[in-house]
């Protein structure tokens, strides 16, 4: 019978996208693995690839529409001996196909009631992605697909996956977890309560888009949950920019100029694991703590941000770290960053300084623990070693700390640690 194909789940804060291009038309042959459309996720346009064989017999949603729902219809493919007659009355937004038309409405009632179409299912609050074809041989040979591996894209299920395993009892599904929702996001005054106060102001409404709605949702809900704190210290960058200078003198040859940025990076990384009690992030109820340093780095792009890791952070030269930052922040910036690029890290970085921003708070982005807000390096007095007052290069940082994994005192030794590598910047390269 025909396979419908549902409209994927490409990043784990996905609920809506926006189907942006079909790579195939009504009437070509699909193979496993071809490219059948582009999509518009809250954070990029991916590619996605066929995970069944067959011929495309109806696009049911068509490319630039707005706003479809995970695990909507979006196609149905024809096997083989199958035609366009044997598709349903399928219209965007359905979830299952309806059976063909018959001259006998009870004839026709009579399947759907015998064998309702399997629903997505829930493994540890998390929805479980499979094909409808996989979905209905499961269903067909009783087996259980929350414990059952998915092979095809981000852990689909496919055909191949069901056809030789074997049923086993069901366990009983534990209570979903509340999902985030667009409550969140709307959290503030009624929308149309707004709208009548302004009423007689000429004004323009911006719609939001799938990024802007999930950085409106998930810093909501941040600032709301995260009992946040803050420290704030001084690092005077005299050191560290002469030693810059240094470097990328010796370093042009090469075509590489590092940024005080790319320092901050490596400070940051080192200080994780110089603190590594603070090197974890908030998992429910309980904290992950990490070998590594996987650093996140905030890059302001139209309409909204991406949050780019640089993972193993600490292992890697200045001149790596600077490298990789240039390639991730402009692919960032091009919204072509693939999911792991940008999902995971310890530890962010929120630098405004390059704007001239003297100082600020940053919201930590959960699950982290602690983000690093930067601001402007200036010229000011400072009192010297030997207590002249003198005039030095200041750069004003504030550390948000989740008080949840994080202490003041371990919050204090982190941030300590981050301005005694930027006021030594060559201990960073020992």
């Amino acid at each position: 019978m025909p396979t419908e194909i549902l409209m994927p789940a490409l990043s784990p804060t996905m609920e809506e996208g926006t189907l942006a291009k079909w790579h195939v038309k009504e009437g070509d042959t699909v193979s496993s693995g071809d490219i059948m459309a582009e999509i518009e996720t809250d954070k990029a346009t991916m590619e996605f690839e066929a995970v069944d064989e067959g011929v495309m017999g109806k696009i049911v949603v068509p490319e630039g529409t707005e706003g479809v729902k995970v695990n909507d219809v979006i196609a149905v493919l024809l096997e083989d001996g199958e035609s366009a007659d044997d598709i349903g009355d399928i219209s965007a937004g359905s979830s299952a196909a309806a059976a063909p038309s018959s001259p006998d409405p009870a004839q026709s009632a009579a399947p759907a009631a015998e064998k309702p179409a399997p629903t997505a299912p829930i493994k540890d609050g998390t929805r479980i992605f499979a094909t409808p074809l996989a979905r209905r041989i499961a269903a067909d040979k009783g087996l259980d697909l929350t414990a059952i591996s998915g092979s095809g894209p981000h852990g689909r299920i496919v055909k191949a996956d069901v056809e030789n395993a074997t049923a086993a009892p069901k366990a009983a599904a534990p209570a979903p977890k509340a999902a985030a929702s667009t409550a969140t996001m709307a959290a503030g005054p009624d929308t149309d309560v707004v709208l009548k106060t302004y009423a007689d102001r000429p004004f323009e409404e911006v719609k939001l888009d799938g990024m802007r709605k999930t950085i409106a949702a998930r810093l909501t809900e941040a600032k709301q949950s995260v009992p946040h704190f803050y420290l704030r210290r001084d690092i005077q960058l005299d050191a560290l920019l002469k030693f810059r200078s240094q470097l990328n003198k010796q370093l042009e040859p090469r075509g590489v100029k590092l940024s005080v940025n790319d320092f901050i990076i490596k400070a940051c990384a080192l200080a994780l694991q110089q603190v590594p009690e603070a090197n974890a992030v908030w998992a429910g109820d309980r904290t992950l703590r990490f070998e590594k340093s996987d650093v996140a780095v905030a890059v302001a792009i139209e309409g909204g941000l991406f949050t780019p890791v640089l993972r193993d952070a600490e292992m890697k030269s200045l001149s790596a770290l600077s490298s990789e930052m240039k390639d991730l922040a402009g692919r960032a910036r091009e919204r072509k960053l693939a999911p792991h690029e940008f999902q995971g890290g310890s530890f962010a970085i929120s630098n405004l300084g390059m704007f001239g921003i003297d100082n600020f708070d940053a919201i930590i982005n959960p699950p982290h623990a602690a983000i690093l807000a930067v601001g402007a390096g200036a010229k000011k007095p400072i009192v010297g070693a030997d207590g002249e007052l003198t005039v030095g290069t200041v750069m004003s940082t504030t550390l948000s700390v989740d008080h949840r994994v994080i202490d003041g005192a371990l919050g204090a030794n982190l941030l300590n640690a981050i301005k005694d590598n930027l006021e030594n910047p060559m201990t960073m390269l020992a």
